[in-house]
């Protein structure tokens, strides 16, 4: 069954469904945006997100007759995006950016100058099918695919069908203990690939009072990094703009490939697990140097980000980034960071044909004489090893714990010392809750059944 709002386990703290209160659709937050949600720093948050796939203005923006058309049964289509696609919200189909992002989650005590790390602790599937949607102008191939006529000058959201977008569905199955997506074709053919969830968008406020943040915007603030180093296990970070850093979530992805070539990756929604925690600038430059740019690392990565309008410049600028982060925090010379880069460095693109290309310069820590980063930990569900993580702060009670006050023995979370704010945090609107255990949604609440 899908993994329905507030059903199943939930692994943090605090709890954010998406709600049309508690989402905007094709934005980021700004210096000025109303937080929906007040944490402590070193909290886990537990975000229910929606995939925009089913919901937007070239599929009808009505998901129970769309998915039907793919054969989804009405229990199989998730109450919160069938909610926020009925809402007022308003979208404009190839003129708003088209996701779906929650939040934005306060962090006290975070400040500008501050680095926000986002530890990602779980990544559980709510559906059992994805969608890679094929749209006329967007993607490498772009005029290449889809194949046919380009849309119609009436389509809208009541004649959906004149857009002529193609919809794959992909269903998700489970063989041997892992999930995989399966592409079956009319004629007779069959793809079957191992599914690697990640959030596509992962961002903090801008720090600007008016300017409109597209969801697809990229920068210091993170945004559509649609990096898939970022699955379970790994490490983001990014320099705070704003007070609380307001920090938001979107556009879930059940797999995607270097490049994302085709406009989409496999979209799907995803209940996620995080860790929010502002370091200050001595924590911060134990883990990044110098460097105050979007981080990320895994057990076996340290990837550098570059993010520009051209691709070059781009590629330039992870790799700069890399040569600063080799340099300020692993203590090699800037010739010598270069030189290593060369040998072994693997760069490449997240992002071609479709908003600002994103780059990537990934680094193997096995290469460096340093242990493994202490894993933060979950209380261990079914299916650990297609995207469950354990987290044995919050395992005391049952993995609803704070977990502000241990990360696997590393000292470097930052805390607001001057803070009142209770334990725990309040939410605005949403109150703190995790549903009970035993209420069923996704099978173990690790995936989908087969």
């Amino acid at each position: 069954m899908a993994l329905q709002p507030g059903r199943g386990k939930i692994e943090g703290k605090h709890y954010l469904p998406s709600t049309p209160e508690t989402v905007t659709w094709g934005e980021l937050p700004n210096a000025l945006t109303r937080p929906v949600l007040s944490i402590d720093s070193g909290a886990t948050v537990t975000f229910d997100t929606v995939s925009s796939e089913g919901i937007l203005g070239d599929q009808g923006r009505d998901p129970d007759a769309f998915l039907a058309n793919l054969g989804v049964p009405p229990s199989e289509v998730l109450a919160d995006a069938r909610a926020i696609a009925a809402s007022g919200l308003p979208h404009r189909f190839g003129v708003d950016a088209p996701h779906i992002v929650t939040g934005p989650v306060l962090v006290r005590g975070a400040q500008p100058g501050d680095v926000l790390r986002v530890d990602v602790l779980s990544l559980h599937p709510r559906a059992r099918y994805g969608i890679v949607s094929t749209r006329h102008g967007v993607g490498l191939l772009a005029g290449e695919f889809p194949e046919g006529g380009p849309p119609e000058s009436d389509a809208d959201a009541r004649h959906w069908q004149r857009f002529r977008t193609v919809t794959t569905f992909c269903a998700v199955e489970r063989r041997r203990g892992r999930l995989y997506g399966s592409l079956a074709s009319a004629s007779g053919g069959r793809a079957r690939f191992p599914l690697a969830p990640f959030l596509g968008v992962m961002a903090v406020a801008v720090d600007s009072t008016t300017e409109v943040i597209a969801s697809t915007a990229t920068g210091l603030h993170g945004g559509a990094l649609d990096c898939r180093d970022l699955g379970t296990g790994a490490r983001l970070y990014l320099p705070v703009q704003v007070g609380g850093a307001l920090f938001a979530v979107g556009d879930p992805h059940y797999a995607l490939g270097d490049g994302k070539i085709g406009g989409t990756a496999l979209e799907g929604p995803l209940r996620a697990t995080l860790r929010l925690t502002a370091l200050r600038e001595t924590a911060a430059r134990a883990a990044l140097g110098a460097l105050r740019e979007p981080f990320i690392e895994t057990d076996a990565m340290w990837v550098t980000m570059g993010l520009d309008a051209d691709l070059t410049e781009a590629i330039r600028r992870a790799t700069r980034s890399a040569v600063l982060f080799l340099q300020s925090r692993v203590g090699l010379e800037r010739a010598e960071a270069l030189a290593y880069l060369t040998a072994a460095a693997d760069i490449g693109v997240c992002r071609l044909g479709s908003g600002a290309p994103g780059a990537f310069c990934r680094i193997h820590r096995s290469d460096f004489a340093e242990p493994a980063a202490a894993k933060p930990r979950l209380h261990r569900p079914p299916f650990t090893r297609i995207v469950g993580a354990a987290d044995a702060g919050d395992s005391s009670d049952g993995g609803h714990s704070d977990g502000g006050h241990s990360d696997g023995g590393r000292d470097d979370i930052e805390r607001d010392p001057g803070s009142t704010d209770p334990p725990g945090g309040t939410a605005q609107p949403v109150d703190e809750r995790a549903a009970p255990d035993g209420v069923s949604g996704v099978s173990g609440a690790g995936g989908p059944p087969p």
